[in-house]
């Protein structure tokens, strides 16, 4: 079975999104809108606030759905 991903990213981040995990609680959106807008394609726009701001906003993922990763990580 392969699970679905998305990734969304500014210069400092990779968001992760995966929506099989996703229980649609409203939490990001609520909390972050002009980062998370379901209504969007993408529906995630990472360079919309600041990178702390929606780190924050992506540990209250009550799913596990949205996680992250500093780029910085990544690359060693």
């Amino acid at each position: 079975m392969s699970i679905d991903k998305h990734y969304y990213r500014n210069s400092e981040i990779n968001i992760l999104w995966q929506p099989g995990l996703c229980i649609h609680s409203g939490i990001c959106f609520k909390g972050l809108p002009e980062v998370f807008d379901p209504r969007r394609k993408p529906w995630i726009i990472a360079g919309n606030a600041e990178t702390q701001t929606m780190i924050d906003q992506v540990k209250k993922c009550p799913s596990g759905a949205l996680s992250f990763t500093y780029l910085a990580d990544e690359e060693k």
